[in-house]
């Protein structure tokens, strides 16, 4: 992985497994990194607590990069808007309009304008997020086609280029464990395995082979299925 050691980038870390993965991705990449958590009265709240273990398990790591800063901001405006899954406490399900009702209407879109912000006041000038087209339930605002428009308005917003960089914009969650493991080795993957969470109804509970959660929700799921597949593939290879 070339190294832009000049760039100072801006994680938004949510404390599940994808943006815990992108954290480690960028410390490989850039000089200085910065951590950005929001609080928008999601239903699995419990996705912050965990953010403060990773972050203190991956600055153990050894990365070219020096991890700076974490910030925290609150956005309950989300949860005002109602009508998800993941504010409220309502059974997920299938829209009308072809979506699952865990999609929160607008919520990258503002998260990435509130990082820019924090960016132009820390002097950051890359944005990175675990966002995936490949594994993902077909939010809108998880395109590539939507993040490289909002790439171009928020550099033109804060008047100086801000690169937007989603590493598992192609990836699957096998592509996800594996990048993990290349990074930080097994050291790494098992720090995301016990201190991430993906469960959307916010269930701790017992340590899978995969993590924590439900097991039943479509978060967990594709978590689980996505463990599986990658040791399966590493089984084959001999690993």
């Amino acid at each position: 992985m070339s190294r832009l050691p000049q760039r100072r980038a801006l994680v938004l870390l949510s404390g599940g497994q994808d943006s815990a993965t992108c954290l480690a991705w960028a410390l490989a990449r850039y000089g200085h990194v910065e951590t950005l958590g929001f609080d928008y009265g999601q239903r699995h709240r419990v996705e912050l607590d965990c953010r403060q273990r990773l972050i203190d398990g991956v600055r153990a790591l050894p990365w070219p990069g020096q991890l700076g800063p974490d910030h925290m901001l609150t956005v309950d405006v989300l949860a005002q808007l109602g009508g998800s899954a993941m504010t409220d406490d309502v059974a997920i399900a299938m829209q009308a309009d072809g979506l699952p009702n865990t999609f929160v209407p607008g919520r990258n879109l503002l998260f990435f304008t509130l990082a820019a912000a924090l960016a132009y006041r820390r002097g950051l000038d890359v944005l990175v997020g675990g966002m995936s087209e490949t594994d993902y339930s077909g939010y809108p605002d998880c395109r590539d086609s939507t993040l490289k428009a909002l790439q171009v308005a928020l550099s033109l917003g804060v008047d100086r280029p801000l690169t937007l960089e989603t590493p598992l914009m192609w990836r699957s969650k096998a592509d996800t464990w594996a990048l993990a493991q290349r990074l930080g080795g097994d050291v790494l993957v098992e720090l995301i395995r016990c201190e991430s969470h993906t469960c959307y109804l916010g269930q701790r509970g017992d340590l899978h082979a995969w993590g924590h959660g439900c097991g039943g929700c479509p978060a967990c799921e594709l978590r689980a299925q996505g463990w599986e597949q990658w040791t399966a593939q590493r089984s084959l290879n001999g690993a």
